[in-house]
Formats: structure tokens, C-alpha cells, sequence
């Protein structure tokens, strides 16, 4: 039986504390004002004068000259001093139009730069709290196949599923009270402007988007309560059946639960980000990347416990598995990916090609460092069968794949909430940190609750003899 040993645990206790210095750092150090903005903008420019502060408000000056070169051309046929005024008066009006241009940039980069911190504090906690959805939707689908390989490996499964009730809740809470940070259509000026919000205004309004929430987070949570009390019972009476007939059932209705619930939660916390963008791939690019994120999880935490000799009982064919898993979903993830982003390439239609748009621009490095990660890495490495049953490779290559699977999640919220004002320092370090050792100990305290055997499941002894 698994015991979280004290090192490990004050490892995790560590962790947290700094990572919450540096989350409450990032929301101290955000700008006060517009007046902020705009010295931390001619800063980056190299120009503390601020003269240059505003790249977009520099190209209308310059629209705006060729303009002036154009007006007495046009106008010379009349008296010089009539010309004079015009000029004048167009110049006046055109300084207006630059100086209200330039007050709303700083506004909107205002707006995005108090948005970072909550978007360092949202990727972490959500990539973490996907990892144990993710772990849970493996097992149900593992229970409604009546899958014979796998019920060695239940007991690891509802050990990291233990982080979902405080990971979702976490994540619960922040998209509740982010509000405008990452959702305009929160914005009732906004929408009273916005013939399309006020469309969509039926499905995006607050109190149905925090009753969706909560049902998602309920539903997730019963069916994983109700899991864990069949897996116990079962271990108490191993010769009653009706039990693991209760526990099918359950795993089927939470598939059909998680399908609907799945798309719309990738709608509401992702793709309202940018309500007027939407993609009927996107929900299933988002089971992709957390499905292979979990099972990578699974076998990693897998090869820990056999590394220390408490599960004795999973040999190679089981790990080979796995890393089947994590090959094919990778495959998956790229498949929906190039798919999504193929047809809007294609296309090209401006209202669609602007989501990649922003992401190629600004986020180069890591919009293509994603795609190596997260397709040539596994192709490359995983591709070879014999690969599959060596631990040490298997764990390298899935802590690459969550690395490239982290800058997805990252990919999804900062283009979208941050725009170009994106970087990674210690709110991103401080995000990861706290949530890796929530995790850490979460999960180490399920783990050790329970023997690592589950004990009367009808297809225990076809999962300890699985060899191949």
C-alpha cells in the first residue's frame, strides 16, 4: 500500500507556498492606470519618451500626413488663405482623432495587461484539473468496455481522479470571477453595440454560464463519488455482482453525461473568449489535448509505483499499453488540430483566419514549438514497439508531450485574454508551482488511501495475467 512520504508531502507544501508568492506577485505588479501602460510600453519600445509607445496610433499618424500632403493639392484652385484654414481645421480635427485612437489603445492594452495574471492562474489550474477529468473519463470508458487489460490499473486511475473536486472548483471559481478579464460578452456596453452578442445573448449571459458551470462540476464529481464507493464495496463483497453492474451503469451514463457536458464547457471557458470565432472542432481539440495529457499522467504515476515495487502485479504488456494510448491520442490531437486549422487556412475568411492569425504573429515560437511536441515528438519516439516497454523512455517522452500540451492550454487562453502583452515569468512559474504541488499531494494522499489492488473486480485475474 502507497504511504506519501513526508519528504514528498513538504516538497508539495513547499512548492505551493512559493508558487503562491508568485501568483500574488502577478496580480500586484499589473499596472494602476493607463499613465502605467504607457511608460511600461515606451519602455518596451526603447523609448521612455513615449513617443513610440503606440504602434498602431504611429501608423494612423502616418495615414493621416499622407492625407494632409493630399488636401491642398486638390484644393488649389482656391485662395491661399482658404487653403490655409482648411488645412488647418483638418489638422485639428485629425490630432483628435489620434489622440482619441491613442487613449483607446492604452485602454484596451490596460485591459489586457490586468488580464495576465488571471490567465497565469487560469492555465495552470485548468491544465492540472484536466489532467484528472481526463484520468476519469479513461476510467469510465475502461468500466463500459468491460475492458480486460486494464483493472490492475483502476486503483492508480482513482487515485489521480482524487484532484478533481478541488481542481474543478478552483477552475470553477476563477471563470466565475474572472468576468471581463477573459469574457467580453460580459461587457453589457459591449453588447448593447453588438447586434452578434446580442444573438448569442440567450446562451452567453452570466447566470445560465454559473449554472452550466456547476452543473459540469457536480455531475463530474457524483460520478466520480460514486465510482470510488462501487470500487470499495466491490473489495468488501467480491462475489456480488450487481455492484460492478451499478458501477457499468454509472460509466456508461457518465460518457453520454461527458459528451454534452465536455462540448459546451470547451464553448463557455475557451471558445467565448472570442465570441464572435467559433469552430464545431474545437470542443473535441479540447478532449484531445486533455485525454492524452491524462493517460500520459496514468502512465507516469504507473512507473513510479512499479520503479518502488508496489504493483508488482502491472508488467510491461500493461506500460506497452499505455504508451499505446499515448501514441494514438497524439495522433488524434494532430489530426483534429490540422484539420481545424486546414479549412479556416483555406478558407480564409477574415472573421475565421484571425484566431490563427493572432497565434502565427505573436505567438510563433510556441504556436509551431506546440505541433513538434506534440506530433514529431511522439511520432518519433513512440512510433518503435519495443520503445513502448522501456519505463525510462516512456517517461521522458510523455513529460515532453505535457510540456507541448501545457503550451497548448496556454495557446488557448493568452492570445485571447493577453494578446501581444504575453510573456512567461513568475506568474506563469508561480501558477505551475502551486498547482503541480496541490496536485502532488492531492493525489499522493488518494493514492494512499486504498490498496493499489482492486480487489473483487470480475476481471482481476484476466488483467494480472495479461501478457502479450
Amino acid at each position: 500500500m502507497y504511504k506519501l512520504s513526508g519528504k514528498l508531502k513538504l516538497f508539495s507544501i513547499i512548492m505551493m507556498v512559493i508558487g503562491a508568492i508568485g501568483l500574488v506577485y502577478g496580480f500586484m505588479s499589473t499596472p494602476d492606470s493607463t499613465s502605467e501602460v504607457k511608460e511600461i510600453l515606451a519602455e518596451q519600445n526603447g523609448d521612455h519618451g513615449g513617443e513610440r509607445s503606440e504602434p498602431s496610433a504611429e501608423g494612423h499618424e502616418k495615414k493621416s500626413a499622407h492625407s494632409e500632403e493630399a488636401v491642398p493639392m486638390q484644393d488649389n484652385a482656391e485662395p491661399q488663405s482658404g487653403n490655409y484654414s482648411k488645412m488647418e481645421s483638418i489638422h485639428g480635427t485629425d490630432e483628435h482623432a489620434k489622440e482619441v485612437h491613442g487613449q483607446s489603445h492604452l485602454e484596451h492594452a490596460f485591459h489586457q495587461m490586468k488580464a495576465k495574471p488571471w490567465a497565469a492562474l487560469y492555465v495552470s489550474a485548468f491544465f492540472f484539473f484536466m489532467i484528472s477529468l481526463g484520468a476519469l473519463v479513461f476510467y469510465a470508458a475502461q468500466y463500459a468496455s468491460k475492458s480486460g487489460w486494464s483493472p490492475v490499473l483502476y486503483r492508480i486511475m482513482e487515485g489521480i481522479t482524487s484532484y478533481l473536486l478541488p481542481g474543478s472548483i478552483i477552475v470553477g471559481l476563477i471563470v466565475i470571477f474572472a468576468g471581463e478579464n477573459f469574457f467580453p460578452w460580459q461587457n453589457h456596453e459591449l453588447v448593447e453595440e453588438d447586434k452578434l452578442l446580442q444573438l448569442k445573448s440567450s446562451y452567453l449571459n452570466f447566470p445560465f454560464f454559473v449554472i452550466r458551470a456547476v452543473i459540469y462540476i457536480a455531475g463530474w464529481n457524483i460520478y466520480r463519488f460514486l465510482a470510488k464507493k462501487y470500487t470499495n464495496q466491490q473489495a468488501e463483497h467480491p462475489t456480488d455482482l450487481s455492484i460492478y453492474r451499478k458501477h457499468y451503469k454509472a460509466s456508461v451514463i457518465f460518457i453520454i453525461f461527458f459528451l454534452v457536458t465536455e462540448a459546451t464547457m470547451g464553448i463557455d471557458w475557451f471558445m467565448s473568449m472570442n465570441p464572435h470565432w467559433y469552430s464545431t472542432l474545437f470542443p473535441w481539440y479540447i478532449f484531445a489535448t486533455f485525454f492524452v495529457s491524462a493517460i500520459t499522467v496514468i502512465a507516469m504515476v504507473t512507473m513510479y509505483l512499479k520503479k518502488i515495487g508496489l504493483v508488482p502485479f502491472i508488467n510491461d504488456s500493461h506500460l506497452h499499453d499505455l504508451a499505446k494510448y499515448m501514441f494514438a491520442f497524439s495522433i488524434f490531437w494532430t489530426y483534429l488540430w490540422f484539420s481545424q486549422f486546414m479549412l479556416i487556412w483555406y478558407a480564409n475568411i477574415p472573421e475565421e483566419a484571425a484566431y490563427f492569425t493572432m497565434r502565427i504573429e505573436n505567438y510563433n515560437f510556441l504556436f509551431f514549438g506546440m505541433l513538434v511536441l506534440n506530433f514529431v515528438f511522439p511520432i518519433l519516439v513512440l512510433m518503435n514497439s519495443d520503445f513502448k516497454r522501456v519505463p525510462w523512455f516512456v517517461f521522458a517522452s510523455g513529460f515532453m508531450i505535457l510540456v507541448g500540451h501545457y503550451i497548448d492550454v496556454y495557446l488557448l487562453v493568452y492570445p485571447s485574454t493577453v494578446g501581444t502583452h504575453w510573456s512567461f515569468g513568475i506568474p506563469e512559474i508561480g501558477g505551475l508551482l502551486f498547482f503541480a504541488g496541490l496536485f502532488i499531494l492531492t493525489v499522493g494522499n488518494g493514492l494512499s488511501k486504498t490498496p493499489l489492488l482492486p480487489k473483487g473486480n470480475p476481471f482481476l485475474k484476466e488483467s494480472e495475467n495479461y501478457h502479450y
